[in-house]
């Protein structure tokens, strides 16, 4: 089984080698690949090169490459989001430029409506995160790299393995308290990485809940999800009454799953 570890690099491998291809598309339409500029360019590069679009295909390479950084290199995180968009500024310059501005066709004219502001500005910023996202493989190789997160993530899918093993075998409880706790321990984790503040002194799932919502750092389907799964979940540990169906823990199952997968 590979280890989250394993998975966290090949999908870098993947997206460093989207980033390169993306490169291509980008040059090739702010026109610099052409026959002028590379005399012996193959035609058939060429022609493969020309069916693709970098404005089209950038955004799916952004959000799964902003993911990764977010949860591997976070010191990083600001910048390589600063390439795509500036909030607030005062004028358009080289500097001011982004990724989101080229995507838009925005440029920048004289009086005689001559283009002052190359659009090939955006091609150093696009370079710029491609270096960040280049740069997360030397920390997966450094000594000095927290993997406290990697870890426990490898920890969370071998308890969720068993909470699918106690499923199968009809311990339907036992399989739903194992999600709990899961839940638990990464919504901790993720208020950690936000700096948000738990004053509770025994939070459960709704706390920290409640907390990630009322701080921005989940929005409102993801804290109706993880409600429901909390109701699944005291279905399991408090409500005795009430027998918890199979469908009932492979939900809540799935649901900590993706927990893991998309909330950090």
């Amino acid at each position: 089984m590979k280890t989250n570890l394993e998975k966290y690099q090949k999908d870098l491998d993947g997206l460093i080698s989207k980033g390169e291809h993306l490169d291509l598309y980008l040059l090739y339409e702010l026109g610099e690949i052409n026959k002028k500029n590379y005399k012996n360019i193959d035609d058939k590069i060429l022609e493969k090169i020309s069916k693709h679009s970098f404005k089209k295909e950038y955004h799916g390479w952004y959000n799964e490459a902003l993911a990764l950084i977010k949860q591997i290199y976070p010191d990083r995180l600001e910048d390589f989001m600063s390439f795509y968009k500036i909030e607030k500024r005062k004028d358009l310059t080289c500097e001011t430029y982004t990724i989101s501005d080229y995507m838009i066709g925005l440029v920048k004219q004289n009086s005689l409506g001559e283009i002052i502001l190359p659009v090939s500005t955006v091609y150093v910023k696009f370079q710029q995160q491609c270096y960040i996202l280049a740069s997360i493989k030397d920390r997966f190789n450094s000594s000095l790299y927290d993997i406290k997160q990697l870890l426990q993530a490898d920890v969370f899918d071998s308890e969720i393995d068993s909470a699918k093993e106690l499923c199968k075998k009809g311990f339907y409880r036992a399989a739903g308290a194992i999600c709990g706790v899961v839940i638990e321990k990464h919504l901790n984790e993720v208020c950690t990485q936000h700096q948000i503040k738990v004053t509770k002194k025994n939070p459960g799932i709704n706390d920290y809940n409640e907390l990630l919502k009322s701080n921005n750092a989940i929005d409102i389907p993801a804290w109706r999800n993880i409600q429901r799964l909390a109701d699944l979940r005291n279905m399991c540990d408090h409500h005795k009454d009430i027998e918890p169906t199979k469908d009932n823990i492979e939900e809540l199952i799935a649901g900590t799953d993706k927990i893991l997968k998309t909330i950090f």
